[in-house]
């Protein structure tokens, strides 16, 4: 995968994560929980969600093994922009029909906010899966 072209790797002074991200959120993500948020989707019938996958290292499945859960501050995260047929999202087949609009790495906490600028989707949109209609 390729980086976002034009995507700092840092976000600009005085800006951070902590001030950017509500806190719940910043924590989920620095432990490895995915997050969700609902953007505009392409057309009717569809609805679209943006993700953000925290990649888990062999030491989050060591953490897990001993039954905790690993903070760290430097994860990079896979964000995803997916697009879906509305008709399917409660099913199984939520899969069919829907589109990966686009995809992207980010490289620690500053990279991600960064993104998600670029893509004009501010961090307080975002929410835990299972209190949105996403897959």
């Amino acid at each position: 995968m390729e980086p976002h072209p034009g995507i700092p790797p840092r976000q600009p002074r005085g800006v951070t994560a902590e001030a950017a991200w509500p806190k719940s959120k910043l924590s989920a993500l620095r432990l490895g929980g995915r997050l969700v948020a609902e953007v505009p989707s392409t057309g009717p019938g569809r609805r679209a969600f943006v993700e953000i996958l925290p990649l888990l290292t062999p030491a989050d499945e060591q953490a897990e093994r001993e039954g905790w859960k690993r903070s760290d501050r430097a994860r990079v995260y896979r964000v995803r922009h997916w697009d879906y047929d509305a008709d399917y999202l409660d099913g199984e087949d939520y899969d069919l029909g829907a589109v990966l609009v686009r995809q992207v790495m980010a490289d620690g906490e500053a990279a991600l906010t960064a993104v998600l600028g670029a893509w004009g989707v501010p961090p307080e949109r975002f929410d835990h899966p299972w209190r949105t209609d996403a897959p």
